[in-house]
Parts: structure tokens; sequence; C-alpha cells
């Protein structure tokens, strides 16, 4: 790690060197880390060789079981209202369903638990129909009462819900009859439609009965049934037999192993073991492309820089510019993460349909890192950068400080999981924080996409921004695109606030990823990979 984190320029051999280099380390693990993985797939239920993708045996006979591996941990419980962990959410699409949901892999919305697209009595009230004869995995109906419990719960602003800040325009959801909803707006809500996939129904009489007990094993109306959830181990599901929507599972059971280590994951995937991964290392996307189906997918998924504003001189703008401009981004792109990222030049990817290139673009330039500094009246500073221990990111943040420390600023590094990395920002014990982030899970309009980190938890408690004049600003436009029916107003909108938001930069991507994920052709059938963190094996089959 030492020479890619050089100050000179990084030449093809030295890359090539530190990859044989590092490859040689991975593979000093490798036995013990696929033997781990094989106890772990024997011990679930059935033998390891009956896994999707596992080339032993020579039966020929179709699995009965999808394995994956996934690459976060389970820290934190399964409540569609509050879960925003990748391992949660992802296993969330499959246990639940909202009355709209958004496809995995093209992001577009169709009819889930309701019967048809909600149907526009006027400009602000909708009626959705729910899908005849839909149970939850209790199997009690699910009714319209239920619907409307989903939705109040997530209103209700003493559950603190996460969901809360993607549906402002709700007024009120009410039943028309045992199979029927109203939704009344409070104002003309364009995105209304593909909004409702942020709310997943939940049974609400078990919910209100044993509300840890359901975050600890949640029951939807979803294809898949949640058996069992272990962190740090594994997830087991198993088809629901009486789902009667679009998607119903194709396979009896599915096993997700929270493989954090990247040789185990990977090596599982190429021993046979499990047949599919996320979050292929950068280091091992070529090797592991010659032995499996890879591919790496533009996401929104980015790592970010974020400051506490509270703090000096962090509440200047133009240290934080600065500490931005400082950043090699290209050089980090290509160095720690192989190429698989795209250099932010706007706050969405290139690859999203409302691309803007934002008029402040970070591009390397130390001289004016500097001058910033001295502009803003700043010398002697140091950092105590904290940042998460997930793989691709402790790549990147040795680079990070290399560059701060070139333009005279020694940084530190604070490196630690995601929970304990977190409750230091919300207890306001830290100054800066490098970290990923991916709300396009929950959907990839700009309006949801902006507001996940710009309006709520993020400002008011996280980087401590809120009630500053461009908060003000940037949260009346969106307000103001919101409202607005017609498609130029509202980008020329969205424009502003993302011009304005790399202008401040209290929290904003240095780059955004290209998530590599693998899989077995051969072991799977309708596999898809996706835009953004996770797997899904909606409509997914064994060979």
């Amino acid at each position: 790690m030492l020479d890619r984190v050089s100050k000179d320029a990084i030449s093809r051999d030295a890359v090539s060197r530190d990859v044989d280099r590092r490859g040689f380390l991975r593979l000093t693990g490798a036995l013990a880390a696929a033997a781990a993985v094989t106890q772990a797939v024997a011990a679930c239920g059935g033998p390891a060789s009956n896994a999707a993708g596992s080339r032993g045996g020579g039966s020929g006979a179709k699995s009965d079981t999808i394995r994956a591996g996934i690459s976060y941990s389970l820290s934190s419980g399964f409540d569609p209202m509050s879960a925003s962990g990748a391992t949660p959410v992802a296993a969330n699409n499959h246990i639940f369903e909202a009355l709209v949901d958004l496809d995995p892999a093209s992001r577009t919305a169709y009819p889930a638990l309701a019967t048809a697209m909600p149907l526009a009595v006027n400009p602000t009230t909708y009626r959705v129909t729910l899908r005849k004869g839909a149970t939850f995995h209790d199997g009690s109906p699910v009714t319209a009462d239920d619907v409307v419990f989903s939705f109040d719960r997530v209103l209700n602003p003493a559950n603190a819900s996460l969901m809360a800040e993607f549906v402002p325009f709700l007024s009120s959801v009410t039943k028309v009859d045992a199979s029927t909803v109203e939704f009344v707006l409070r104002y003309a809500f364009p995105l209304f439609a593909d909004r409702l996939a942020t709310v997943k129904i939940v049974p609400q009489k078990l919910v209100t009965a044993d509300p840890k007990g359901f975050d600890a094993k949640p029951v939807g109306s979803g294809p898949w049934a949640l058996v069992s959830a272990t962190p740090n181990d594994k997830i087991i599901f198993k088809k629901w037999d009486s789902y009667n929507g679009h998607r119903p599972a194709k396979v009896p059971n599915m096993v997700w192993y929270l493989t954090s280590d990247a040789t185990a994951r990977v090596n599982a995937l190429i021993s046979g073991q499990t047949a599919a991964i996320e979050d292929v290392p950068y280091i091992d996307v070529s090797s592991v492309q010659s032995k499996e189906t890879l591919q790496s997918v533009q996401s929104f998924g980015n790592l970010f820089l974020m400051f506490n504003c509270s703090v000096k001189p962090y509440d200047d703008k133009r240290v934080r510019q600065a500490l931005h401009y400082a950043l090699d981004v290209d050089k980090i792109v290509q160095t720690a993460m192989f190429g698989n990222g795209t250099p932010s030049t706007g706050y969405l990817q290139p690859t999203h349909p409302n691309y803007h290139r934002a008029a402040t673009v970070y591009s390397h330039d130390p001289a004016k890192a500097k001058a910033l500094l001295a502009a803003a009246g700043v010398s002697n500073l140091s950092i105590t950068l904290t940042t998460t221990n997930t793989d691709w990111v402790n790549d990147i943040a040795p680079m990070v400080k290399e560059s701060w420390d070139a333009i005279g600023v020694p940084t530190t590094l604070d490196i630690g999981d995601s929970s304990g990395q977190y409750a230091k920002v919300d207890s306001d014990r830290f100054t800066v924080l490098l970290a990923p982030g991916d709300p396009s899970v929950f959907g990839q309009d700009a309006d949801l996409l902006i507001r996940w980190f710009y309006d709520g938890q993020w400002p008011t408690t996280r980087f401590r921004w809120h009630g500053t004049a461009p908060d003000v600003q940037v949260r009346a436009l969106l307000d103001q695109a919101a409202r607005t029916s017609d498609t130029a107003t509202r980008t020329t909108l969205w424009n502003q606030v993302m011009d304005i938001i790399a202008d401040q930069a209290p929290l904003y991507p240095v780059v955004h990823r290209k998530l590599p994920t693998a899989w077995d052709a051969k072991a799977l059938s309708g596999f898809r990979p996706l835009p953004t963190t996770g797997l899904s094996f909606l409509d997914v089959d064994t060979a």
C-alpha cells in the first residue's frame, strides 16, 4: 500500500508490482477463507455441493437453494420504516412489497401490491386498489387497514422514520373499502407513483403487538419469507408458497452469507460455494472475470467528504473547497479503484437521466487549494479523518491523506466500523468524514437523491448545516421543484440546487462508484447486476 500512496507519479510497472504483492497476500489466506466458507455452507442445512453454483457432486440436478455472498454486515434490524443499511434494505426488497415497487435493475416503477398504477382522481387525489388474495407470511390477508397503518407510522413524527422525508407531499391516507386506499396530497407531485416504493406495507397486527420482534424477524407479503438472520453470519429465506404477485420465488430456499472478508467472498464464488457475490474487490475484477461472469455497473453510490460545519474552520466553504481541490481523484480512480469509478463532476453520476455538470468542478489543483486556505486565514491546519473500514474505502483513504499532507495539512486516519464512526458523527466528535453512501436503493429520482443528504437528519445532526442561508435556499428550491408539473422548470430548479451543493460542499461526492458483481451464469438464470448496493434474486432461477 505504501508504494501506491507515493507522492511521485505511479507508473504502470509500480501498479503491477503492487497488484502482484497484494494478490500474493490474498493467496496466503485463500485456503483458510475457502475452508471457512465451505464449513459455513455445509452447516447451513444440506451439503455444500447442493449450492447453486457448486461444481461439486456432478449429479446435474437443479439446486433447490440459491446461495450468495453479501459484503456488508447486518448491523440493524429489518423494519422497513427505519432500515437503511445495505443488507437489510436488499433483504427487504425480497420480503416486503410496496404498492408500487421499482425494478431492482432498471429502476422503473411497476404495480406490486397494487393491481395497477395509482388512479388520479384529480391532481392531488389518487386511489389504489390492492391485489386480490395477497397475504402476509403469517397467512393473514393484506388489507387496506394495513396500508393506512404502514403510511401513518412513517408519517408520524414520533416514529422518526427515515422514509418520512421521501413523502412530504402526503396529507392523508384513508381507507375507501377493504381493498381500496385513497391518497390526498398537499400539492400535486408528479413523482407520486414512483415514490410509493419507499413505503413497504407491513401487517398492523404483528407490528403493533411486538415492534422489536418484528424488527428482528419481519413478516411481509413478498415472494421470500425470512427464516432467520444471524449478524456476521447468514440470512436464510424460504419461498412464500402463497405469494400471488408478479414475481414469485422460483427456488425453494435462499441463503445469504454475510462475508465482509473480500478474499472469502471471492473464493466462495470461484469454488462454487456461492452462485453470486456483490462488491467484487477492484483488485480482483480481472481474475474473477476470467472465471465467472462479471459486470461493473455505474451507480450513484459514491464516496463523499462530509464536514462538521459547526466547527471552525469547516464552517467556511473555502476550507471545504480547498480540501476537495487538493484531491487527485483521477489518480484515486485509476490506482485504488482500478478504473471502476467516475470522478464527480456533479452531484449525480453522468449516467443519471438528470445529470448536470456543476458550475463548480473540483479538479486536482493544489495551488488553488493552498490559496483558498490562505484566503480563509487558515494556517497550521491538521485533520483527523474519520473513515470506515470498508475494503474499497480503505484503499482510497491513504491517498486522501497523501493529498492533504502534500498541501501542508497533516492528516491522521481514524478507521473503524460504520456503526462506531457514525456514533462519533452523531455525538459531534468528528471534524471530517470520508464514507460511502447510496440512497439510490430507495429510488433514483433527483429529488430523492438530493433530499436524502440535504433534508432531515444529515444537515441537522450530522454535517450541522441546517439553518444556514444556503441550506434554506436548497430546501426552498427543492420544494419549488416538487410542486411544478413542468419538466423543464423542475430540471432547471434541480440544477440550481446541485450548483449550490457543489459550491458549498458540506457533504459532496468525491467519486461515483462502479459496482462489480460476479455470478455463475451456468448456475443461475435471469440474474442481473444492479446499479445499487446489494443483490436481487427476484425472477432468478437455478439452472
